[in-house]
Order: C-alpha cells, then structure tokens, then sequence
C-alpha cells in the first residue's frame, strides 16, 4: 500500500480569525498546524492518532487577514507507535504568487486502536539525503526533549519542596 508521507493544507485567513493586534491569532495558525500535522499522520498510519508533543514552534513572521495560508506536512520519522510530523506553515496575497515562509514546528503523534492504547506505525526509510537529514532533525529532537523534561523535573522538584516547607 502506498502511504501519503506528504500534505498540503490550505486556509483563507479571515477576520474571525485576528488578534488585538489585527493580525492573525497565534492560537489559530497553531489550530491549523495540528490538523494538518494530524491529516498527514493519520494519512501515514490509516488509523487515528493523538498528538503527545509540539516542538520547536517558531513564528517568522506575522500572517495577515485575508492571506492565503498553506501548511505543508511530512512525516520525517517514525518509531514503534509514533511518528514525527513536520509543519511549514506559508502565507500570501492571494492576488501574488510569492508564498513566504512564516513558521515551522514539529509534532509528535502516537497512533491508537479502537482501544485506545498505542499501536504500531508502518515504517519509513529515508530515501534521499534530505530525508536522512530531517530524521537525524527528528531524532535530535527527541534527544533535546530528553534534556528539556530533566530539566524541568528538577526545577518542578525544587518548587514542591519549597511550597512544602
């Protein structure tokens, strides 16, 4: 079976979708990101998936109301029952047909049965050198998380034990 590794999600940022600051909420281009992260997964896996983790979201720039908005998802990794996920988020002048760039993130999804306990993903081998160089990205990624969650562990028992005495 050939397995979709690759999105591409597009969007019309509307008014509803502004901050105070009259540009496109944070919270809704991070809506978008999931659903394109979760199609693409979802794609690769034939089943359902959650998302467990966000990595590495960065806003490039801001995305203006009445822009065209275009995710584009790829599976960059896979493991036993997880996979990672790739989102370039592009925007433009629907009259213009330069996209610029403006953020990029990584997602974590697990696939789930129909119990909802975590299931085998189909595999991916990369092919090409791009495709090894975004799962080393991938992997470095999850050796970053690795110090990050130590890290806040120590700080979090710091602060219980200082709340506690």
């Amino acid at each position: 079976m050939n397995r979709p590794r690759a999105i591409t999600l597009r969007f019309l940022a509307e008014p509803a979708h502004v901050n105070f600051g009259g540009k496109v909420h944070g919270g809704a281009v991070m809506k978008w990101i999931d659903q394109a992260g979760y199609t693409c997964a979802a794609g690769w896996t034939g089943g359902y998936c959650v998302t467990i983790y966000v990595g590495g979201l960065r806003f490039l720039r801001p995305i203006h109301v009445g822009e065209v908005v275009e995710l584009r998802a790829l599976v960059i990794r896979t493991g036993r029952t997880s996979l990672h996920v790739a989102v370039d988020i592009y925007a433009r002048d629907p009259k213009q047909p330069e996209l610029t760039r403006t953020g990029h993130c990584v997602i974590v999804f697990v696939a789930l049965d129909e119990q909802g306990r975590p299931r085998s993903v189909p595999p991916w081998t990369p092919e090409t050198d791009t495709d090894r160089a975004l799962q080393a990205y991938a992997l470095r990624l999850i050796e970053l998380r690795r110090l990050m969650d130590a890290e806040m562990d120590a700080h979090l028992g710091q602060l219980e034990d200082s709340a506690a005495g």
